[in-house]
């Protein structure tokens, strides 16, 4: 028995500029009961019906590979121009393709409904336009029932009344215990639902397409805080985690250059965290505007390294600066042996690709001592210190000096020293 096709769905446009597979997809479409259908042959030919089209189709069935203007830059122009419909992504290309097709438009806020390899069936296109009923998130799936139920409005209104503010995480040099830089943590007081977790409203920002408008806000808001720390001398490295749908946004390096231009901040001051999973997946189509990154200055940092799985080799073909150990290979590693040989590990990839380390969710002095005697660049976590705001950091720097006597490399420390050799919590 064919899937039932939802009422909702009224006409379609199949774009693909091979008649053949065309004429496939028309014949799939009215064999499920949609009684409009339109065709085109490519991007720029589909614009041209849809600026005569009224009322526009409910759904549109996207080729990738198209001459004159192909799949990814028909979606780039569909934001461009506020076209906003139920997309299809329908290729013969291997699935990885497809699925970064459907990140990218995802992140542009597009409603990616399904990508299907070619060739289409009855089952497949008839399941696809009934996902009408649940949105496409990045990892593949429809949003699961159990998801917190905050509505798009909500974090849009949250972004445009700067509700989403930033704290800042500092890093310490292993070797001598000062300050090296912070993190940028993105952090939603809502009036209504209270402390809303990180983890859960940047989900909903990837799911939602608002994921770039979060991450500049973030941006701003961090550079607009560096200029004044630099402006009062205190000159801080400054890391900004960027999503993996961003990768492949089209405009992402200019963005960022204005943004950076504007508030007068060296691009060597900036590194931007990819996180691991993002090298494994589809970072291959990203390295041009990796390396456009590089060639400014910015710095580039591999996050929660060990949680995903990309090889020494992989790693060298991008230009990253900066390895960042995960936590779970940090919290516990005083007493298993198994998690000091990942660090060990890791730290001495990172040296023989001439990257930063830095060690991220150091709790206890222990800690601290075995990734610093393990030969790591930076830590970071509890112990260090734990996020803050912009306005506190000079503060916390100044106390900070203080107590870097005591994280001091033992052979840097021996003279100076305390006799303590514990921290309380209190004093983090």
């Amino acid at each position: 028995m064919n899937p039932p096709v939802s009422r909702t769905v009224e006409s379609v446009l199949v774009v693909d500029d091979s008649p053949s597979q065309r004429d496939h997809a028309v014949r799939l479409c009215r064999a499920l009961g949609v009684a409009e259908v339109h065709q085109a042959s490519d991007g720029a030919e589909a614009l041209t019906l849809l600026a005569r089209l009224s009322p526009t189709p409910t759904v549109m069935i996207i080729d990738i590979e198209m001459p004159r203007m192909n799949g990814m830059d028909l979606l780039e122009e569909m934001r461009i121009r506020g076209i906003r419909m139920d997309l299809i992504v329908a290729s013969g290309r291997e699935s990885a393709l497809i699925d970064s097709v459907m990140a990218v438009g995802a992140g542009m806020g597009l409603n990616m409904l399904a990508g299907l390899e070619k060739p289409l069936t009855l089952e497949s296109l008839g399941l696809a336009l009934n996902a009408r009923d649940g949105p496409f998130s990045p990892s593949g799936g429809t949003i699961p029932d159990s998801a917190p139920t905050i509505p798009p409005a909500e974090l849009e209104r949250a972004l445009a009344q700067r509700q989403i503010r930033v704290a800042y995480q500092p890093k310490a040099d292993m070797r001598t215990g000062l300050t090296r830089g912070v993190e940028t943590l993105a952090r939603w007081e809502c009036p209504t639902r209270g402390a809303v977790p990180p983890a859960q409203f940047v989900a909903l920002a990837e799911q939602y397409g608002l994921i770039h408008p979060l991450t500049f806000s973030v941006l701003e808001q961090a550079l607009e805080q560096t200029a004044k720390w630099n402006s009062r001398g205190l000159r801080l490295g400054l890391s900004v985690n960027l999503s993996p749908l961003l990768l492949h946004w089209p405009s992402l390096a200019q963005d960022i250059f204005t943004a950076i231009d504007r508030h007068g901040v060296p691009a060597e001051q900036v590194t931007f965290e990819i996180t691991e999973c993002s090298v494994g997946d589809s970072l291959g189509a990203a390295r041009g505007l990796l390396a456009k990154l590089r060639l400014r200055g910015f710095g580039l940092a591999i996050d929660d390294y060990g949680t995903g799985f990309s090889s020494m080799q992989q790693l060298a073909r991008v230009p990253f600066t900066e390895l960042k150990i995960d936590r779970s290979f940090v919290h516990g590693s005083t007493e298993r042996k198994d998690l000091r040989v990942m660090l060990h590990s890791a730290i001495d990839m990172a040296r023989q690709l001439n990257l930063t380390c830095t060690a991220e969710g150091i709790e206890t002095l222990d800690e601290w001592r075995l990734v610093q005697r393990l030969g790591c660049t930076a830590g970071q976590g509890y112990f260090v210190a734990r996020p803050m705001p912009g306005a506190d950091i000079p503060k916390w720097i100044r106390q900070q000096r203080d107590r870097a006597a005591l994280l001091r490399a033992p052979e840097d420390a021996a003279a100076v020293r305390p006799a303590h050799a514990a921290l309380s919590p209190g004093q983090q």
